[in-house]
């Protein structure tokens, strides 16, 4: 699916749509206003700068595959300046529970709660074949 002027990269995952912001300010659009609730949301942990990443839920399933979350977190890592990490920890939790407070910078948030999963980065192929990283 082309993304072109879109302030995310949109990639299928399993049949998933995974969608990955491009910047700051387009991380909190697409956290903020093309995120829906239910959908699932993930960045790399420890503060390290990166993409945000969000797994559509159009079913509002309770729980997305494994290897779903899997792949879409190893995007993350990807989209991240743990890229070239042996491995990256990230948090995953549902829209629903990431917010911002008053003032925050762009592309910060606080999150209610989450899941943590450990990947290896995406290889660059695996990340998107027809666009390159910002």
């Amino acid at each position: 699916m082309a993304s072109k002027g879109r302030p995310y990269r949109t990639v299928d995952v399993e049949g998933f749509t995974v969608l990955i912001g491009r910047g700051d300010v387009e991380n909190d659009l697409l956290t903020f206003e093309v995120a829906e609730p239910d959908d699932v949301w993930m960045h790399v942990a420890g503060g390290t700068p990166g993409s945000h990443v969000v797994v559509r839920n159009p079913e509002h399933l309770d729980e997305l595959p494994r290897s779903v979350i899997l792949s879409a977190a190893a995007l993350a890592a990807r989209f991240s300046k743990a890229r070239r990490a042996r491995t990256v920890e990230v948090h995953v939790c549902r829209v629903s529970d990431v917010s911002k407070a008053r003032g925050m910078p762009a592309g910060m948030v606080v999150l209610a709660r989450w899941k943590r999963v450990r990947v290896a980065p995406a290889a660059d192929s695996a990340a998107e074949a027809d666009h390159p990283p910002r």
